[in-house]
């Protein structure tokens, strides 16, 4: 429980916590623009709090494999679908269907190579969201949890490889 190692974790460049800035910055400020744009007034929404953690790993840490396009939006479909499916059939026992859909969601990313951190918390939101997203069924699938990350990942391809420094992304399969 004491670790194995010593200290604190590296500081990373100025540079590099700017251009983290930029993409969360632009990422984050694309997927809410969009929102409001094209979804205010319907029952749909883009904005689910794992993308914010999505944002954390794609620009905070771009050559980590967990921030990788396939993991990125690979990891929240999969996610996504999970918690929907358990909600469907354990709505009736929230503290079940929670376990079942962050468990499970864990195991296909790891099944289908798309672990992605914050696709635990998507499957987590489909069970413990609110009814607008209880409502959206299957839908949630595809927005939030597919179009949310694909948002992140356009930016996060410009951005990414503005400086000589960064390269993103390190792989596509």
């Amino acid at each position: 429980m004491r670790g194995t190692t010593r200290g604190s974790p590296p500081r990373v460049s100025l540079s590099e916590m700017l251009w983290s800035w930029v993409g969360a910055f632009l990422g984050i400020g694309a997927l809410v623009w969009v929102n409001q744009r094209f979804f205010v007034g319907t029952d749909l929404t883009l904005v689910i709090g794992s993308l914010g953690a999505s944002a954390v790993l794609t620009y905070g840490a771009p050559r980590s494999p967990l921030a990788q396009p396939r993991n990125l939006v690979g990891g929240h479909l999969v996610s996504a679908v999970v918690g929907v499916a358990v909600w469907t059939l354990f709505q009736n026992d929230t503290w079940l269907a929670a376990a079942l859909a962050v468990a499970t969601a864990i195991a296909l990313m790891h099944a289908t190579k798309t672990l992605h951190p914050p696709g635990g918390a998507t499957a987590l939101i489909a069970i413990i969201g609110s009814q607008q997203i209880h409502d959206l069924g299957f839908l949630y699938c595809l927005v939030p949890a597919t179009l949310g990350p694909i948002i992140l990942l356009v930016v996060a391809l410009l951005v990414n490889n503005i400086p000589e420094s960064r390269r993103y992304p390190e792989n596509w399969i």
